[in-house]
């Protein structure tokens, strides 16, 4: 699942609209998910969602447009496991937008645990962040506690003695863009937004 909706009013436009090059970051996270083997890719969008539709290639994923973005990254998570319905599918790897430097390789460690128990972490310098992997079984709560702009942290702070940490500073970059100097570090821009998104 990729969470796209944002508004990114610290970058000055959606994170979902970010380029690397001429290439929308969406479309280098679908690739990259594809590549780590991901059955099924979920795309959340909120923020500028028609321009995201025109700009970026999204046949390769299920969209779902989160209508109350505006309230947190919470509602974006709530949306895109609801999406889920294919109930073959045990665990789901989840992943922001603004993160260039995830790389197939992190995807594919923290989702070599596909079982519907599981909650794991991606670890940066020890520090947990993402991709996340939550176990079909987690779904309902996380769904139930995931708020504001702290999404599941509130589930996995009442189960941090289940959360299995995997450290993939040396696969991957864990950061992600929120702010101008990140933008212009990594290369990506934001293009202008039309009138009326």
């Amino acid at each position: 699942m990729i969470i796209a909706a944002g508004g990114g009013r610290r970058i000055g436009g959606p994170e979902a609209l970010l380029h690397q090059g001429e290439k929308p970051l969406v479309n280098r996270m679908i690739d990259t998910l594809t590549e780590a083997g991901c059955a099924r890719i979920v795309v959340v969008l909120g923020a500028a969602a028609d321009q995201v539709r025109e700009t970026a290639d999204l046949t390769a994923a299920t969209v779902v447009v989160n209508r109350a973005w505006g309230t947190g990254v919470g509602s974006s998570i709530r949306a895109g496991l609801a999406a889920i319905d294919d109930e073959a599918i045990e665990a789901v790897v989840v992943v922001p937008v603004d993160m260039p430097g995830l790389t197939a390789a992190a995807v594919s460690r923290v989702a070599a645990l596909p079982y519907p128990d599981v909650l794991v972490c991606a670890t940066y310098d020890g520090l947990r962040g993402y991709p996340m992997l939550f176990g079909r079984r987690h779904w309902a709560g996380i769904a139930t506690l995931a708020s504001a702009d702290v999404g599941a942290r509130p589930y996995l702070l009442a189960h941090k003695d289940q959360i299995v940490d995997i450290a993939c500073d040396r696969v991957a970059d864990g950061s992600r863009i929120d702010s101008p100097e990140l933008m212009a570090l990594y290369g990506l821009t934001v293009p202008p937004q039309r009138v009326g998104v």
